[in-house]
């Protein structure tokens, strides 16, 4: 049995990326301790679903955007915190290339019971909120 035969499925299906979306620079994900925890010492910005933490890098540092995801034992067991963090993926993924600025460390922190509840458009919302916050276009 062969699968049924879709037009494109999702936003990035082949094809369907604009010639906008392909020069916008991929976030590189945050991996060290460090960098977690510099991140912590910037801005950072409450939302209903989530806390953004932001920190411009130094000058000699490479530019680019960098974004970290953590979700503590207090969003739950592993399957919540699991499921928290690829919504928040999923956020950043969609909103950090056009939004965020280069030469960037990001940290989205999840929240106990909201990051996983609130709906998805709440949340992208909240992100495009919070953005707007941090690099001073308030709205």
């Amino acid at each position: 049995m062969t699968p049924p035969e879709t037009d494109q499925i999702g936003k990035y299906a082949e094809g369907s990326r604009s010639a906008a979306d392909l020069s916008c620079p991929i976030p590189t994900v945050l991996t060290q301790r460090r960098d977690f925890q510099r991140a912590s010492r910037g801005q950072r910005v409450a939302m209903a679903g989530f806390i953004l933490q932001a920190l411009r890098r130094p000058e000699g540092e490479a530019d680019g955007i960098r974004i970290g995801y953590t979700c503590s034992k207090k969003v739950g067991n592993a399957v919540a915190r699991n499921r928290a963090k690829r919504r928040l993926r999923e956020v950043a993924r969609s909103s950090l290339p056009s939004l965020g600025k280069s030469g960037h460390d990001y940290v989205l922190v999840g929240r106990n019971t909201s990051t996983a509840s609130l709906p998805f458009a709440q949340l992208m919302a909240d992100m495009e909120k919070a953005l707007a916050i941090l690099h001073g276009s308030r709205s």
